[in-house]
């Protein structure tokens, strides 16, 4: 995250201006929750009256614009086509990025990007560097575009004989925006779980999935490699994370769900392990499902919520505190475990500080999901696993859900609503735009004394 410089070489405390990137970058994100809300409680947002409360359609409005899929309405039955249209509209521009959507709009009508849209769009994407940001901005929208587009056409050629060839290609653009955005939401109302034994609607989408979750910067180098290029340490870092999370949790779903007659156990081998595949991908902040969530072993919820909690990699379409994130947590305790002074991986150093930052990350989210939990549990008169589920869910902007959504009360609701919004922008970014401040120079050096751990 980029910050503003110190004040002064005496070591003042920096004081950004209320119009700091962090700050600029929160609010951006609530005008268009309230925007999205607006449109969505209109009358004309929904198939028949009654029109959507304030509290749904702010629900509604959060959930696709930080890419979640939570539900508390069905959006294929009872949103009209123009619910349909804005939640989809919210999607796209919450995968993309509010300032990385509003920087591509300028450069595709000519304006120039000052210095305050490149600090935001640098803050949205976690990049560190300004340099560069203008042609990575045209990269996501084009590879969004294709990537998305190609989705869609496969989906649309499997769904043709099902819906009929308008019908299908309507279908198929919404759910392959969605999948690429990792957004969740479907029009089927029962998510994918219909289409199980079918694999090229279950690949498809997982691939889609996977890809926007990856992250841009990642997805420009894979686009641009070529023989000798070596990939830098956080796209190596990125496709490790990514491809072992999936393996291992592929092998621990079906482990765990294999004979479970509810999920996995009804289902030909051949299937069984095509939705495991696809219930090891979606955690990684994505909402569908081709199984039922709410029939898991607790076991399985369990290790849901640690993928959830992870995440995608940074700058990417979904949450989570970033499976970067997670690899320098993990690396921190080895070298603590062994003795070294510093963090290596890959033959690189990493810089000092970055210890620092992940665990502080990870110490917020986890605050953050235990206050919420410890609230729903006080308020809801339900399964405490469950309503946990679907704070981490929520926060890792993921969508997953055991059925308990709709059931929740107004204040539940409002709830994961803030935390929808703390998982999209990131509890780092919060706390930066909430404080004022970004950090303070050291004036001052007192004594050193220790203090007993563990």
């Amino acid at each position: 995250m980029l910050h503003w410089p110190a004040r002064a070489a005496e070591g003042l405390p920096r004081r950004p201006s209320p119009s700091s990137p962090a700050r600029l970058l929160v609010g951006s994100y609530v005008a268009l929750m309230a925007t999205g809300t607006l449109l969505l409680s209109l009358p004309a947002a929904v198939r028949e009256p009654p029109r959507l409360s304030l509290v749904d359609a702010l629900f509604t409005a959060t959930s696709a614009l930080c890419v979640t899929g939570l539900t508390v309405v069905d959006t294929g039955s009872r949103l009209s086509l123009f619910g349909q249209l804005v939640v989809l509209s919210l999607i796209q521009v919450g995968g993309l990025g509010i300032m990385t959507a509003s920087t591509t709009a300028g450069v595709l009508l000519g304006r120039r990007i000052t210095l305050r849209g490149r600090l935001m769009v640098a803050e949205e994407l976690h990049q560190d560097y300004l340099s560069g940001l203008v042609r990575l901005t045209r990269m996501v929208a084009a590879v969004t575009l294709a990537i998305e587009l190609a989705g869609a056409l496969i989906l649309w050629l499997a769904w043709s004989g099902l819906l009929g060839w308008g019908r299908a290609g309507y279908f198929a653009l919404f759910h392959a925006v969605s999948a690429f955005n990792n957004a969740g939401f479907d029009l089927w109302g029962d998510s994918l779980v219909r289409f199980v034994a079918r694999p090229e609607v279950v690949l498809t989408v997982a691939a889609l999935l996977v890809l926007g979750g990856l992250g841009f910067s990642v997805l420009a180098e894979l686009l641009s490699w070529r023989p000798g290029h070596r990939f830098t340490l956080h796209s190596r870092m990125a496709l490790l994370m990514a491809g072992t999370l999936v393996a291992v949790a592929w092998a621990v779903v079906l482990a765990l769900e294999w004979d479970n007659p509810a999920t996995l156990g009804k289902l030909p081998v051949p299937v069984r392990l095509l939705a495991g595949l696809f219930t090891a991908v979606t955690p990684r902040t994505a909402g569908f499902t081709v199984i039922p969530i709410g029939e898991l072993r607790t076991a399985t919820l369990l290790w849901l919520m640690i993928l959830m909690f992870i995440g995608v990699s940074p700058g990417s379409t979904g949450g989570g505190v970033k499976t970067t994130t997670a690899a320098v947590v993990a690396l921190t305790a080895r070298a603590a475990i062994r003795g070294d002074e510093e963090l290596v991986v890959f033959g690189r150093r990493l810089p000092r500080g970055i210890e620092q930052r992940a665990i502080t990350l990870v110490v917020l989210a986890l605050v953050w999901i235990f206050v919420v939990v410890l609230a729903l549990t006080a308020i809801e008169p339900m399964d405490a696993l469950k309503l946990a589920f679907e704070a981490v869910s929520a926060f890792g902007t993921v969508g997953l859900s055991t059925g308990i959504t709709p059931q929740l009360s107004a204040p539940s609701r409002l709830l994961l609503v803030a935390t929808m919004l703390v998982g999209k922008v990131g509890p780092m970014t919060l706390v930066t735009a909430l404080a004022g401040r970004a950090a303070r120079a050291v004036s001052v050096r007192y004594p050193e004394e220790r203090l007993g751990l563990g």
